[in-house]
């Protein structure tokens, strides 16, 4: 006997009810017509996730309750039991919930028991936590239900199976971080299929603010071998079978298994996705880039019109009396190979007027730091000028190396609304510049292969400020992201005195990191909701 289950793979958006819900009843339908007895969808399918602070209003979950009316009304016709992720409110107390639909009708639901609140998440703020669990049977199969983190721990797959659990279904928001998916699938099989069940997960796809969730739903056979898996970083619909033997032993078996890709392939995806999703679902017209001619705007560049299309992308190359003549030629190749529209706006005019204005009291100083970062502020200023005109959203271009140790301008390479690469080391600007060249040589080779400048100044080099980047982004990694001591740095081979100098950048420059746009997040701790430290502090490591 077997019977066949399925995994909506949802794009869904914070509070938008309407959209998703259709959505939801869409991929009831064709699970329907794929002959499932059982649709599941991911965590807070119908409000979207993370809902964050909105779980706070009482009529957000009015509206909740109206949309699961109209999913409820529309589906009346499906033989189809249909779990919905959906904030619950009982007796004044809020819960991660789902709930089980059938003909037109609520007949159960449950309420998440394990409440993660580390790195981006903090569902402690909002949630009760529950431990019934919950299990229904369809003909003669029994389906226990458990939410993203409970199957992380093996407490809720185990009260589960105790109460009579054949199969596992979890309803998933798991955001992405690189190689994310190896990690799901060894809890999972650790955790459930170490229980003698096999599971059915379905993971949100789609990019939320910072957040990208990557889909790669997944079905895995009792012994844990991966049956079946949905597509990465686009919706989907993901089909298993439930098997049931001679001796009423239960299993699965899928009908696709999409591969895992390259890590630079994954954060590629991602950042398009990003992109595409956060301009698309907060209405922007499209996306104004200061195209410099160095590699870090090339790969914005190159990420925005995969996301976006050319017609809603424009660069604008904004000279300084630093440019050099390779810079523009190169961002002039670059756009003409995206087919963007491309302006040159020259700051000298400018950059002049504002030392003209300044020479008093500047007078008998050097130059520095402060007329630099005057130019960088200028076309801060210009951008954001276009943006407020025409509506477009400016893209930053910095990268994950440069925010750590503060090697931008406040207000002016840092000016704008969201923030690409924000979260990409420079060493993996250049594999990322690398990969998509691979699918079409859209970046210059020479920008590639030159040394990056701010060209704020005559003959500058970034490693006239800072460590050689493969040296500062080690430091970074296992100081910012790996949680690492000094001592442990050191005993990995970096110099101390590097080491001294990124970790005190590092700590002078938090001030300007909790002013810079949100971006997207790609590794397992970003600057911003992974990274909460204090700007007055006198601890030192």
């Amino acid at each position: 006997m077997s019977l066949r289950i399925a995994a909506a793979q949802l794009n869904q958006t914070v509070g938008d009810f309407d959209g998703n819900a259709r959505q939801i009843v869409e991929a009831a339908r064709s699970a329907a017509a794929a002959g499932a007895r059982v649709l599941l969808t991911p965590e807070l399918s119908l409000c979207g996730y993370p809902p964050e602070d909105l779980l706070l209003r009482p009529a957000f979950y009015d509206r909740c309750t109206q949309a699961l009316a109209v999913i409820a009304d529309q589906t009346r016709s499906l033989d189809l039991h249909l779990l919905v992720g959906v904030p619950l409110m009982r007796e004044g107390l809020r819960y991660n919930g789902a709930v089980l639909m059938h003909r037109g009708a609520i007949v159960a639901d449950y309420a998440k028991h394990d409440l993660p609140n580390y790195d981006v998440f903090d569902e402690e703020r909002y949630f009760e936590p529950d431990n019934r669990p919950l299990v229904f049977a369809v003909d003669g199969v029994r389906f226990g239900v458990v939410i993203c983190e409970d199957f992380w721990f093996g407490y809720a797959p185990e009260c589960t199976r105790a109460a009579g659990a054949q199969v596992l279904l979890a309803l998933n928001a798991s955001p992405f971080h690189m190689n994310k998916q190896h990690v799901r699938l060894d809890v999972a099989r650790q955790n459930v299929c170490a229980r003698g069940m096999p599971m059915l997960a379905a993971n949100l796809v789609g990019g939320q603010d910072e957040l990208v969730f990557d889909g790669l739903s997944f079905a895995l056979a009792r012994d844990g071998r991966l049956v079946g898996q949905g597509r990465g970083f686009e919706p989907d619909l993901l089909i298993a079978d439930v098997h049931v033997a001679a001796d009423g032993s239960v299993d699965l078996s899928g009908s696709h298994l999409e591969p895992v890709t390259s890590v630079e392939q994954q954060v590629y995806s991602a950042l398009v996705l990003g992109v595409r999703d956060y301009v698309g679902k907060n209405g922007f017209p499209g996306v104004l880039i200061g195209l410099s001619g160095g590699i870090d705007s090339a790969l914005t560049l190159a990420i925005a019109v995969d996301a976006l299309g050319p017609d809603k992308v424009r660069t604008v190359m904004m000279q300084s009396p630093y440019t050099a003549d390779i810079s523009w030629i190169d961002a002039r190749d670059m756009a003409q190979r995206c087919g963007v529209r491309y302006d040159e706006f020259p700051i000298e005019p400018v950059f002049n007027a504002f030392l003209e204005r300044l020479s008093g009291e500047f007078a008998g100083l050097p130059q520095d730091t402060t007329e630099e970062n005057i130019q960088a502020r200028i076309r801060g200023t210009l951008l954001m000028a276009l943006s407020n005109k025409y509506g477009s959203i400016v893209l930053t271009t910095g990268n994950k190396s440069e925010m750590a140790v503060g090697y931008c301008t406040l207000y002016g390479d840092m000016a704008g609304g969201f923030a690409v690469i924000k979260d990409i080391a420079k060493t993996m600007v250049y594999r990322l510049s690398r990969y998509r060249n691979t699918l079409s040589e859209v970046i210059p080779e020479r920008i590639i292969t030159r040394a990056p400048s701010a060209e704020l100044k005559p003959g500058q080099t970034d490693q006239d400020s800072l460590p050689p980047y493969d040296v500062l982004d080690g430091i970074m990694q296992m100081y910012m992201e790996d949680n690492c001591s000094v001592a442990q740095i050191e005993a990995a081979g970096y110099p101390p005195e590097a080491i001294a100098r990124v970790v005190r950048l590092m700590r002078i420059s938090e001030y300007k990191r909790r002013q810079a746009p949100v971006g997207i997040r790609v590794t397992h701790r970003a600057f911003g909701r992974d990274w909460r430290y204090p700007i007055t502090s006198r601890f030192r490591d």
